[in-house]
């Protein structure tokens, strides 16, 4: 697919820096500060989408000065960073990050962050407006924003404006995710407050809206009846990366369904918005997340699998169980993979299945969304040496290589007519070329400017729990009994094939299917 004229397709205009502003990170000597959230910053003052007047507050438990944590984030700069360092941006950048430590239970701490809030906000102009990102451990979410909220740092007043990032997991079921939705917007407005999905900031998956609705030939065939099924994978060919201990309370069903793959199912299905505003998308996302059938306890045993990695190759390398991972129990009956099938109960998607897959240990790093178009009548080719159609296929790929594919069939040059699949591909890195991203840079952005379109409201978080609440309940129940039930570098256990292939059915090839 090529276009030599990309500029003159293009939007040129240009989006404005974000509002003056104080970030305060807590959790800010963890992997994700280092790993995300500070090269985020970064790239968005290279883009000059950062205001002159912005200051960034790191709270942690590390005891350590302004200085030393000046110098911590500039050498892990050097090795997370996604583009070349500027000297200048970055001393600039610098300047404006400074260091409270403390626990995070100790209102001590949140008297030292007033103060530090006060002498910042006034040494960079940053108009008393302030977010605050909680990127720590989820028993502390609730704690965070009582204390804050104790002191009056989520107050709005007088024209600023305060916001709270809240990362994932939102809870760990329903029960949980409601307790913790009460406990903080007893502090907070729902406006206030930000439930990030990384995902969210991934440039394919924001896309998704654009393609459906901003290009008049897909929308009329996009529902039930020209649509056979829609595919959702989400594969991860590494383990647990040293979280095993977190995993061990987690899960893949906990870790992926109720946020990342959620939203994706949401994105897919939606009907039509009537604006592009946050809560006309997010009224849409919760329709269909509302929408979905609740699964029975019969449901979850023909149309769930679970599975958990044994030992195998990937790359070429042997890799351990999971049981034999760090922090994990030897035997442990954590699942890391995961495959569902869902029904959708409204006029658009009746009797079309969603079939998702997410599992750690598979063989290629992959998430992406294969809509299945309904194979067209057979009759006109009967007596041809045609024997069976190409179906049609739309993937959207989410990750590594951001871009779309179409297959169609084709006949093969020659004087007997045989049909041959052939694909159109647009990659964006093709197209419009790479831009160094952590995928924060979006998320930090809107928030800094008061967009929660990719954010979760309250009524998604707790819609997205319900939809696997029961699958929790029955797990919880059966042991799996067949634990290891699938090699670490295979596609998953063989009963995630049985799933579709009861259906008629099967997963798309990934690996041999081409780029389709």
């Amino acid at each position: 697919m090529e276009s030599k004229d990309h500029g003159s397709q293009a939007d040129e205009r240009v989006a404005n820096p974000a509002d003056p502003c104080v970030m305060v990170i807590f959790g800010a000597a963890g992997d994700l500060t280092k790993r995300k959230l500070i090269p985020a910053l970064y790239n968005l003052a290279k883009g000059n989408l950062l205001s002159r007047e912005f200051a960034v507050i790191g709270v942690a438990r590390a005891d350590m000065s302004t200085d030393d944590f000046r110098k911590k984030i500039a050498a892990d700069m050097q090795k997370f960073a996604t583009s070349k360092i500027e000297p200048d941006l970055w001393e600039w950048l610098e300047r404006r990050l400074y260091y409270v430590p403390g626990n995070f239970s100790d209102p001590a701490t949140y008297q030292k962050l007033q103060t530090a809030l006060t002498s910042v906000d006034e040494a960079h102009g940053a108009h008393g407006n302030y977010f605050f990102y909680l990127a720590t451990a989820p028993d502390y979410f609730g704690d965070i924003v009582t204390q804050l909220g104790a002191l009056g740092l989520a107050r709005e007043e007088a024209g600023h404006w305060r916001r709270v990032i809240v990362e994932k997991p939102f809870g760990r079921d329903l029960d949980s995710a409601k307790l913790l939705n009460k406990q903080i917007r007893e502090i907070l407005d729902e406006r206030q407050i930000y439930r990030i999905d990384h995902y969210l900031g991934k440039e394919t998956v924001q896309n998704i809206l654009i393609f459906r609705f901003a290009n008049g030939i897909f929308e009329p065939i996009w529902n039930r009846r020209y649509i056979d099924h829609v595919q959702i994978t989400a594969a991860e060919n590494v383990g647990v990366e040293g979280r095993g201990g977190y995993y061990e309370t987690s899960g893949a069903l906990r870790d992926m369904v109720p946020n990342h793959l959620s939203q994706l199912i949401t994105l897919t299905a939606m009907e039509p918005p009537i604006s592009f505003e946050a809560d006309a998308v997010r009224d849409e996302q919760s329709k269909i997340l509302h929408a979905i059938q609740p699964l029975t306890p019969e449901d979850v045993l023909t149309k769930t699998v679970r599975g958990q990695y044994g030992e195998g190759e990937i790359n070429s390398e042997r890799v351990p169980a999971y049981r034999s991972e760090p922090n994990v129990s030897k035997t442990s009956t954590t699942e890391t993979f995961v495959a569902l099938k869902l029904m959708i109960d409204n006029w658009r998607w009746a009797d079309v299945p969603f079939y998702l897959r997410t599992g750690k240990r598979l063989p290629k790093r992959v998430s992406e969304i294969a809509i299945q178009f309904k194979r067209a009548p057979f009759v006109l080719f009967r007596n041809t040496p045609i024997e069976r159609l190409t179906q049609n296929r739309l993937v959207i790929h989410i990750q590594p290589d951001e871009g779309i594919t179409l297959r169609f069939g084709a006949k093969i040059p020659g004087p007997v007519v045989r049909l041959g699949a052939v694909e159109m591909k647009f990659d964006y890195a093709d197209y419009f070329g790479a831009t160094p991203s952590t995928g924060y840079e979006r998320l930090l952005y809107d928030c800094m400017v008061g967009d929660a379109t990719l954010f979760q409201r309250a009524d998604m978080v707790e819609a997205g729990w319900r939809v696997v609440a029961p699958v929790l309940d029955v797990w919880h129940a059966l042991t799996p009994r067949s634990f290891p039930n699938y090699a670490a570098g295979s596609w998953g256990p063989k009963e995630a094939d049985e799933l579709l292939e009861r259906d008629g059915r099967r997963w798309r090839d990934i690996e041999n299917d081409g780029a389709g």
